[in-house]
């Protein structure tokens, strides 16, 4: 099974990159992973909010495979502790997925078309973080996920 995630524009802080990169890293030993960025829209300073959410729903859906299992990263999604998210990713690979895409979407949510794609939402915490940062907390918690599913000792109960 491979995980993809999917983005609405590039990472802009070097922190940011630089973290999420070290957890791409480290999760090639695990399980197949790509992060794949649409590109920001341009020129939204007269669409209104549900315009932008449309026009990136648009793309979004256009990313997608048939048969790609779709799982919004939202705030109304539902939450996991650490060891709850590996189980998760464990139930998605033995169910013999081809993709497990996550999503994170742009500065305004999803559209309801994209909201009417998913397959489930999680929720990576009942704050609110920028969707920039989300990404490297995603990244890490997925490489935490595997090693929780390999025994090894960087997770700590």
């Amino acid at each position: 099974m491979k995980v993809v995630l999917v983005v609405i524009g590039k990472t802009d802080e070097s922190y940011l990159k630089s973290g999420i990169e070290i957890f791409e890293k480290r999760l090639k030993h695990y399980i197949p992973y790509e992060m794949k960025v649409i590109p920001d829209l341009k020129k939204t300073k007269n669409l209104s909010t549900n315009q932008q959410k449309t026009m990136e729903g648009e793309l979004l859906l256009q990313s997608f495979q048939a048969g790609d299992h779709i799982v919004l990263l939202d705030e109304k999604g539902k939450e996991f502790t650490s060891v709850e998210f590996a189980k998760l990713i464990e139930k998605r690979m033995v169910a013999g997925l081809k993709r497990l895409v996550f999503i994170i979407g742009g500065p305004y949510g999803f559209s309801d078309d994209v909201y009417a794609r998913a397959n489930s939402k999680i929720s990576l915490s009942k704050m609110t973080f920028s969707h920039q940062m989300i990404r490297l907390i995603f990244v890490e918690q997925l490489y935490r996920a595997n090693t929780i599913l390999k025994n090894e000792p960087y997770h700590h109960e």
